[in-house]
């Protein structure tokens, strides 16, 4: 059965979100999307999409953190042939190809500093010069851009540029997290059940018992409505007898009798030890602000690098922030070459 994208809920913090996007479709100005995992982030920009007057062209997606950081420019600006090794032949990249709708930006707090600089240039002047060209290509496109993270936070941590967040927060669409949508997880659980059991050829649709009820609607659910899906979607499939009221349920289907927490999930890397409090820099000059801050970043990450015998992924892990973000800062205080 196909899937189909659509929005479902009655939970006022739900609607108001909903009617905010709605709100903000037909003007031709950037949007941002936050929310947690999971929350419907790519259903808002759809939404923001078709209730524009540009919904007769293109919308154009892209996972930011789904290629690597020398890939990502080529990919949102094209290249030309012979630009760099690889590149055999000229490609749009995906401004071009949004070029009179709509660019859907996913994770955007993972871009790149460079590719940062040139997406501020191209939401200022409506240009964008392919990698290895001269001349820039005037494009038409409205942005739209998503993230879980705390733009201002990176802002103040000088790991995103604050004047391409200004020109990119004209309106910001927060999604409430599924815990706090008061009535939507019951409404939720018997809509994907209805379509699961449509899915499986059963005759009728038998409901889940209350008792069951009871437990998804006391679940925390950090994956939101992505994860309840899979969690009804699975417990549908696994009900012996569809005449009877589903009462069965598995929230972690990793979970199993022979496998403990104590073992190790990813032994390729080291297990990320959290960081914990650097001590200032006392050398840092203490009427210079700026020179203070910077001293205590990179103490953070130097003790934090030890912590982790210096990889460069669990170092990231356990400062939080992504693999990209860890890059950036080493590189900004000359750390990268005692990182593995």
């Amino acid at each position: 059965m196909e899937r189909s994208n659509q929005f479902v809920g009655q939970s006022l913090a739900f609607l108001d979100a909903v009617e905010r996007a709605s709100r903000a479709a037909p003007l031709n100005r950037p949007v941002l999307v936050i929310g947690e995992r999971g929350t419907g982030k790519e259903l808002i920009a759809e939404r923001l999409h078709h209730l524009s007057p540009r919904w007769s062209g293109p919308l154009v997606t892209m996972n930011c953190a789904a290629l690597p950081e020398n890939l990502i420019e080529a990919e949102l600006f094209g290249h030309e042939a012979g630009s760099f090794t690889g590149a055999s032949k000229t490609r749009h990249g995906r401004f071009e190809e949004a070029d009179g709708g709509t660019l859907f930006l996913d994770e955007l707090a993972t871009l790149s500093s460079p590719a940062q600089d040139r997406l501020l240039r191209a939401v200022e002047y409506g240009e964008v010069t392919r990698i290895g060209a001269s001349k820039p290509i005037s494009v038409d496109v409205r942005i739209v851009a998503a993230t879980n993270a705390h733009l201002p936070g990176l802002v103040d941590r000088g790991l995103f540029r604050a004047d391409l967040l200004d020109r990119l927060s004209f309106e910001v669409v927060t999604l409430p997290p599924l815990r706090v949508r008061t009535g939507d997880i019951s409404l939720l659980s018997e809509y994907f059940g209805r379509r699961m059991a449509v899915e499986l050829d059963w005759p009728n649709w038998p409901g889940f018992s209350s008792r069951l009820v009871a437990e998804l609607e006391a679940y925390p659910w950090p994956g939101n409505v992505r994860e309840l899906r899979n969690v009804v979607e699975r417990a549908v499939y696994r009900a012996e007898d569809p005449e009877r009221d589903i009462d069965q349920v598995q929230f972690d289907p990793f979970e199993s009798p022979w496998v403990t927490d104590d073992e190790p999930r990813s032994p390729s890397l080291p297990e990320a030890t959290p960081a914990t409090a650097a001590t200032p820099d006392a050398s840092a000059p203490a009427n210079d602000f700026r020179a203070a801050v910077t001293a205590y970043e990179r103490s953070l990450l130097e003790d934090a690098l030890a912590r982790n015998r210096f990889n460069q992924r669990a170092t990231a892990a356990a400062l939080g922030l992504s693999y990209d973000q860890l890059r950036h800062a080493l590189k900004r205080h000359k750390l990268q070459d005692t990182a593995a």
